[in-house]
């Protein structure tokens, strides 16, 4: 009797394990199969976010035009042509002339000497590189954001996978435990305790589903449709070594290249023009005009009278008092400066904190993937010791239904200790300011 239930509990136990392969191979192949790489590619052309990034970058590039055109010339032209009717009275006579007065006007103001002007022209080069290095930073994140969601979205297929395994193979041992129970070869306890666990499968099947679906949604919002199959990791799964290998020169590779802290320096600079910008209220503005007008009938006194009039000259404005709003907008534009240095400093120690947490996280996945490993070698030893045992009376059906269960359990935390060894690695990268595409296909290489 107990070897015609053990010969059962073997089997079950390798179609359970033959149908989560097949599942997972189901999940992770055929013709339309997306990979990791081409889901990054699909994310850069269709993620809402990173697509408002781009165009808010096209947008930002063009401050240093702008900043730059109040250092070149400026030419004005304007054309006025109005009908007069006027009333001349003399001693001898009273007229009503009328006549159509036109004056045409080109003019060219070059600055010669404008400090706000200068200060416009720095900031506006300052604010371009802002937002590259902002860019920069939106591009780092949607890589994050897509192997993220490929990642959650791959892991929840696996478990829908496992699960499904684990209930059919549950359900199937119930039925011969419950065959076995007619014929009064079993238990009522064996039929209960497969039962108990079969209820559990399923529920844990239905959250698994719920967990798919919520992944995979995440994951087609950022592609911009329905990702199909996932291709799925390698069998051969090989964890690489950090280079370079010391957590102080990580973080000397986060102060140097870290775009977020780049984005926060030129944040500096630019509050720096802006009080330059601010203090040339009490700077004088030099500029160089010319100009060349051509009028008819200008006025009443050159009535039937057509001039042309070429001038060149020089131009000084000095202000002198505006109300107090110029040391106003000063002292708000040092205390902007201020700011801005507080948020540098703020954003540094966050960055170096960042990449300590993610530098141990690789080190410690490394640790918990090779355990898991073992964990999973041990599990398999351990069903096959059982099985051994229940046919010498040892065990019963209760340990192998356990045994069964921790190997479910270590499969399922290999597969996130995997999935979280790969982002620890990219979110190490993106605080060193080292992430960049070419992290996309390395880190692809570790899936078929």
């Amino acid at each position: 009797m107990t070897f015609r239930v053990t010969a059962f509990r073997s089997s079950a136990l390798g179609r359970m394990k033959a149908a989560a392969a097949a599942a997972l191979m189901l999940a992770s192949a055929g013709a339309s199969a997306i990979n990791l790489q081409q889901a990054y590619e699909q994310a850069l052309q269709n993620d809402p976010a990173y697509r408002a990034a781009f165009y808010e970058n096209q947008s930002g590039k063009e401050s240093a035009i702008i900043g730059r055109a109040g250092l070149l010339p400026n030419v004005q032209a304007n054309y006025n042509a109005s009908k007069n009717h006027a009333d001349i009275e003399t001693s001898t006579a009273l007229t009503h002339p009328e006549y159509i007065s036109r004056v045409s006007t080109i003019q060219l103001r070059q600055t010669l000497f404008n400090v706000d002007a200068y200060a416009r022209y720095k900031q506006g080069k300052a604010q371009a590189l802002l937002s590259d290095q902002v860019f920069s930073v939106r591009g780092q994140e949607v890589l994050i954001r897509v192997m993220s969601a490929y990642f959650d979205a791959l892991f929840a297929d696996e478990q829908v996978a496992l699960n499904t395994a684990q209930r059919d193979a549950y359900t199937e041992q119930s039925a011969v435990n419950q065959r076995l129970l007619k014929h009064g070869e079993g238990t009522r306890t064996d039929v209960l305790e497969v039962q108990a666990r079969l209820e559990l499968s399923e529920a844990n099947l239905i959250e698994a589903k719920d967990n798919q679906t919520t992944a995979r949604n995440t994951l087609a919002g950022i592609i911009g449709g329905d990702p199909g199959n996932l291709v799925g990791l390698n069998d051969t799964f090989r964890m690489l070594p950090l280079s370079p290998s010391r957590l102080d020169e990580w973080k000397a590779l986060a102060l140097k290249e870290n775009p977020e802290l780049q984005a926060q320096t030129t944040s500096v600079e630019v509050a720096k023009q802006e009080i330059l910008k601010a203090r040339a209220g009490h700077a004088p503005r030099l500029d160089f005009v010319a100009s060349y007008s051509k009028n008819a009938s200008e006025t009443i006194n050159t009535f039937n009278q057509d001039s042309t009039v070429r001038a060149i000259g020089i131009q000084l404005n000095v202000p002198l008092y505006s109300g107090g709003s110029v040391n106003a907008t000063s002292r708000q534009a040092v205390a902007g400066l201020e700011r801005s240095r507080a948020d540098l400093q703020g954003k540094t120690d966050k960055t170096l904190i960042e990449v300590s947490k993610q530098f141990s996280a690789v080190q410690s996945s490394i640790a918990k993937v090779n355990a898991l490993n073992r964990a999973v070698e041990s599990s398999n030893l351990l069903i096959k010791a059982t099985e051994q045992s229940i046919k010498g009376g040892v065990r019963i059906n209760l340990d192998l239904l356990n045994a069964q269960q921790q190997l479910f359990t270590a499969k399922r935390d290999l597969a996130q200790a995997r999935y979280n060894y790969m982002m620890a690695s990219l979110r190490l990268r993106a605080a060193a300011g080292t992430l960049d595409a070419s992290d996309v296909t390395r880190t692809a290489s570790y899936f078929r």
